[in-house]
């Protein structure tokens, strides 16, 4: 049990920077029902979006945002499912 909890907190660093699109089936099944934060849409956020915080409510993830001196308004909040 404390390999599996070890090995989801990995999955949760490895997350951050990268597109959802890019997680493996490992990642999304360990985030599944997470929220994340997306920086929202735009010519220069192209051709990514990375997740830029993680946590188990939007909340959390504008805080974590807030205390990286990142604008909260710049993110959209999604609630990752799982991968099938």
């Amino acid at each position: 049990m404390r390999a599996a909890m070890m090995a989801a907190v990995n999955d949760l660093k490895t997350a951050l920077g990268r597109a959802p699109e890019q997680l493996t089936v490992e990642q999304r099944l360990a985030l599944a029902g997470k929220f994340v934060a997306l920086e929202i849409y735009s010519p220069e956020t192209l051709p990514f979006r990375r997740i830029e915080a993680i946590g188990d409510s939007a909340l959390e993830c504008f805080r974590q945002l807030a205390a990286r001196g990142l604008d909260p308004t710049r993110f959209e909040i999604i609630r990752l499912s799982a991968p099938y």
